[in-house]
């Protein structure tokens, strides 16, 4: 008894604790709201009102409690000074300013600020003085007219200080972006003349000695061959004797953190070095030798995904990188090894992969095998392979075994991107093709053609209005030519559905129709997608939100004669993420006549 009335004592005591903590805060001074000690009002045209609302110095004194008539009064008479400085950093130097202090209107003194601001100043002249090796370099003339052109503050345009501070750090960007990255500013000067309400802006660059790449200096390689990491800058551009440029560095940096050998890379000229070969230096942190990945997910094509990875970057004895991978989701299993060397002098890699995969459709369990090896050469534009391939698939339908189809083939695969940007373009293109030439090893040999074409155009609908929108027009046919009793394994073949190919159908859920009520892989393929993007706009602002309204269609069949295209149509968000697009897509399958959810995150082509 006495124990139990000593625990009520101490839930007691735990539960006003836990009151006194949550209520202490509250009950500071520092947590009380304040009151002000007076109030502004700004007569002013906007944005002027806006802009001197937030920085007029009279409003930094408002809340405090004590202030003293006496002390008002001194930051009134003050208030006008600071308010034409506030207006010249907005082109207005001829500012009518009236300040008055009365108690009339109101418990608390008002402060009325009226400004009649007059017209703005503009530029008159503007006037650069180039400095050094680029006044007088050929190779610096394109630099020289954009120090012109590209400059914010042209003639007859409104003078504010912030333009200014801009343009005289573009002026000495496009300098120090190419050749000269020594630049700087030697003086500048903004001549306001208030009579005639004109600015006379004079400005003088020093652009230095032009630099020019050197040999490249690694520092952090203990585990991973100082050379290869060498070998990827001068794959992006920086070779010795390369004129400075700062999009090569950027170049390089990317190429090193993307070759999965350095989760971090910073590639910068040395401190110190001759301009004529300037050492370039790159600081590396090296990913381990080996690494296990764990990771799960779910998708509207394929349901739950779990999935387990293992890589090893230096494999003992061979030097390439393994990476072993399972995943297991709701209707696939697959088990992965790729083998990749390290690029060569000319970005070229040698690869080897195989893959055993088990899928299972309706009444039908797919089991395919696939060997590759050969070569392949990744650029930030441009991605080249070729490679043979062996490929082996075994169908079971209702519990009864298909003979197995192999084949062997040889392939060459290219993809083209232009587009403005990797992750979230707005406008360009890209192309891919592959076509390989095999033959098929089971039943009867038999050769065969293989090809497959991608294409994806982004315009912007210009002038539309103030708010544009795209078009983003999808391409994609696929074709075997072949006998028609060759046993072309079913890996090699195609079907289409799901959220990359035709919305409104499930992954694979458009074929050639089976009497059992699936569907099989095809010898042709055909898709076209039209979708419309267009951005939302909040408070005049773009925000990172788009809506899409989007047509697909797609057919699969052996003949031409039967491409029978299924229709989705529907809408969709797009969220423009750090990573990519976060896709979220409501699509009506017209044959299907039902709606499907897809879900999809980034940009890849």
């Amino acid at each position: 008894m006495p124990r139990c009335r000593a625990n009520r004592w101490r839930m007691a005591l735990w539960w006003a604790l836990c009151g006194w903590i949550c209520l202490w805060p509250a009950a500071m001074p520092w947590a009380q709201p304040t009151s002000a000690a007076f109030e502004v009002s700004i007569d002013a045209p906007q944005p002027l009102a806006a802009f001197l609302t937030r920085h007029a110095e009279l409003q930094r004194f408002k809340s405090l409690p004590d202030l003293s008539r006496t002390e008002l009064e001194r930051l009134v008479m003050q208030a006008p000074s600071n308010l034409r400085e506030l207006l010249g950093t907005q082109g207005y130097f001829s500012a009518k300013v009236e300040v008055r202090l009365t108690d009339e209107d109101g418990p608390l003194p008002q402060v009325h600020i009226r400004i009649d601001p007059g017209p703005p100043t503009r530029v008159a002249r503007l006037q650069i003085t180039l400095e050094g090796d680029a006044k007088a370099d050929p190779d610096a003339a394109a630099q020289r007219e954009r120090l012109t052109a590209d400059n914010l503050l042209a003639v007859g345009q409104t003078f504010t200080q912030a333009a200014w501070d801009d343009a005289k750090a573009r002026a000495l960007r496009t300098l120090t972006e190419v050749r000269y990255p020594r630049a700087r500013l030697v003086n500048s000067l903004a001549d306001i003349v208030p009579e005639t309400n004109e600015a006379n802006l004079y400005l003088v660059l020093d652009s230095g000695p032009a630099h020019f790449f050197g040999d490249v200096i690694v520092e952090g390689a203990q585990r991973y061959d100082a050379e290869m990491a060498r070998r990827l800058v001068r794959l992006a551009g920086v070779r010795p004797g390369q004129p400075y440029d700062e999009a090569l560095l950027q170049a390089a940096q990317r190429r090193l953190t993307d070759s999965g050998y350095y989760p971090s890379a910073f590639v910068l000229l040395a401190p110190d070095g001759d301009p004529a070969q300037h050492p370039v230096v790159a600081r590396l942190r090296e990913a381990p030798l080996q690494k296990i990945t764990i990771g799960a997910g779910v998708s509207t094509d394929q349901g739950a995904r779990v999935t387990l990875e293992h890589t090893h970057h230096r494999v003992p004895g061979l030097g390439w990188r393994a990476l072993s991978r399972l995943q297991a989701e709701r209707d696939a299993t697959t088990l992965g090894l790729n083998l990749t060397s390290p690029v060569d002098d000319k970005g070229w890699q040698w690869i080897s992969t195989g893959e055993w995969k088990r899928q299972e459709d309706t009444n039908r369990v797919t089991q395919s095998e696939q060997l590759r090896l050969g070569q392949k050469q990744e650029r930030t534009a441009l991605d080249r392979s070729y490679y043979l391939q062996i490929d082996r698939a075994r169908v079971r339908e209702f519990g009864i075994t298909m003979p197995t189809a192999t084949s062997v083939s040889a392939n060459y695969a290219w993809t083209q991107r232009a587009f403005d940007d990797l992750t979230h373009p707005q406008r360009g293109y890209g192309l891919a093709a592959e076509l390989g030439a095999g033959v098929t090893l089971t039943q009867a040999r038999k050769p065969y053609l293989r090809s497959r074409v991608r294409w994806l155009g982004i315009w912007p609908l210009a002038g539309a209005s103030e708010r544009p929108s795209r078009l983003a027009l999808r391409l994609e046919g696929a074709a075997i030519w072949a006998a028609q009793d060759a046993a072309v394994p079913v890996s090699q073949r195609f079907l289409a559905g799901g959220d990359q190919s035709v919305r409104g159908y499930a992954q694979r859920d458009i074929g050639v129709p089976l009497p059992s009520g699936g569907v099989d892989a095809g010898k042709l393929l055909a898709i076209t997608s039209l979708e419309w993007q267009r951005p939302w706009w909040r408070d005049g602002q773009k925000t990172a939100w788009e809506s899409v309204v989007f047509l697909d269609a797609g057919a699969v069949a052996n003949r031409a004669a039967d491409l029978r295209p299924k229709i989705g149509v529907g809408v969709g968000a797009r969220y423009n993420s750090p990573v990519g697009p976060l896709q979220v897509d409501l699509a009506y399958g017209v044959e299907r006549k039902r709606l499907r959810l897809h879900l999809s995150v980034g940009f890849v082509f």
